[in-house]
């Protein structure tokens, strides 16, 4: 899956997972894995349902900043996906992908028997999937007449941050970046010292994108 931009994300999982428990005759197996954009998601979903041809089912979620997603894949409305959700959240994870594939065993589980089974079976799996804590960034752009863009990339040579594509206009440069939230200030207060209050660090909003089942 590609590289994104992080928001506020505390911890990921750091490699694909799976956990697998039998209930009532039916076998769901839990697939964990990092998702860094929608479209990766549902890619990754593709995947599974492509490989797992043979389920009865496979329901699913994603959350990735304020971006969210699932789906019950024929079970009962508001039993699979909202569980796994639900578990997504309660796990403390940002920026995942989570696939539960059930194996019908021949014993209906009712609509509460299906809430914990596609919520626990989730569950299980991120609580046991391994882990990359991250630190979270912010969006800003510094912007720059063209006289100081030596400047602006001077500075930057001493935060550890992230440069996004360069856009040029009229009145000079805008670079958008990704710096750690303890380095904006010092960050735009250098930039305005060196320019003498020409240049300027902005903070950029981050679009929320899509939500809801799907």
């Amino acid at each position: 899956m590609s590289a994104g931009a992080y928001t506020t994300v505390d911890a990921t999982p750091d490699a694909p997972h799976r956990a697998d428990t039998v209930i009532l005759g039916s076998e769901f197996i839990a697939f964990v894995a990092r998702a860094d954009a929608p479209e990766d998601a549902h890619a990754w979903v593709h995947s599974i349902r492509a490989a797992r041809s043979d389920a009865s089912h496979v329901c699913w979620a994603y959350q990735i900043g304020g971006a969210y997603r699932f789906n019950d894949d024929g079970e009962p409305g508001g039993t699979a996906g909202g569980p796994i959700l639900r578990a997504i959240g309660g796990q403390g994870l940002d920026h995942v992908c989570v696939a539960v594939v059930r194996y019908y065993g021949g014993t209906k589980l009712g609509t509460g028997g299906l809430v914990r089974a596609y919520g626990n079976t989730a569950a299980e799996g991120l609580r046991t999937a391994p882990r990359l804590e991250i630190r979270p960034r912010v969006s800003v752009q510094a912007s720059v007449p063209f006289a100081e863009v030596g400047t602006l990339y001077h500075l930057l040579g001493g935060f550890d941050l992230d440069r996004g594509e360069e856009t040029y206009g009229q009145d000079g440069l805008t670079l958008p970046l990704r710096l750690y939230p303890e380095d904006l200030e010092p960050l735009a207060l250098a930039l305005s010292e060196a320019t003498r209050g020409s240049g300027e660090v902005t903070p950029v909003a981050v679009p929320a994108g899509p939500s809801g089942e799907g």
